[in-house]
């Protein structure tokens, strides 16, 4: 059973996210939050396995209630919530380690398979947050690259492929296909990978890939 805290400032938004992901199956709701400070609080005491959080709300807001709720010790996943497709807050949040971006008028489906998709350890963004994301790197300045390419440079040449493979959105199992290894060896090499850059998670990975224009 995946266990999820609900983090929104609109009650009918929080019942509605409870009804649609309790009638997916395997999932329970276990907490609900009106804004950041009780999303940080409910996140400490139900440590749960996700935490949806809507990017906009009073007080503290969902991304400085993501910062402090992934600065803890054994972190839940956070997908941030947001009714537009390119919030200003997304780069920061995937910086911060956040693995998911949604739109809140995903479908239900949709929904519940990001997820579990985030609870198996994936990154989930919305198609038209992802294509418009990796458009604003168009303007990125050199610096950027120059930093970013020195970085992957400490990997090897197949850690390369790897990475490359993962900033094109693809799971561990396409990944072997394409590579020809097994899914537990591309398992591996994207461990080894977020801990030579100092990662958290395969959404970093992509956006470093991105800066270097290696993408």
């Amino acid at each position: 059973m995946i266990r999820v805290l609900v983090a929104d400032d609109e009650a009918l938004v929080r019942s509605g996210l409870r009804m649609i992901l309790e009638a997916a199956g395997g999932i329970a709701v276990v907490g609900e939050a009106r804004d950041g400070r009780e999303a940080v609080s409910a996140a400490a005491r139900l440590r749960p396995d996700v935490v949806l959080m809507d990017v906009r709300m009073p007080g503290a807001d969902g991304l400085a209630a993501a910062a402090e709720i992934l600065a803890a010790a054994g972190p839940p996943k956070v997908v941030m919530l947001t009714t537009f497709d390119l919030d200003e807050y997304v780069h920061d949040a995937l910086r911060l380690g956040v693995v998911g971006f949604l739109l809140k008028d995903t479908p239900p489906r949709e929904l519940a398979a990001a997820v579990r998709t985030v609870a198996d350890g994936q990154a989930m963004l919305s198609p038209s947050v992802t294509r418009r994301l990796l458009l604003s790197y168009a303007d990125r300045p050199p610096s950027r690259a120059e930093a970013a390419r020195r970085q992957l440079a400490a990997l090897t040449g197949r850690e390369e492929d790897v990475v490359r493979a993962v900033a094109r959105g693809l799971s561990n199992a396409e990944i072997g296909r394409e590579l020809r290894l097994s899914e537990a060896t591309v398992k591996a090499h994207v461990s080894r990978v977020l801990a030579k850059l100092g990662l958290a998670n395969r959404v970093q990975a992509a956006i470093l890939v991105h800066d270097a224009d290696l993408g």
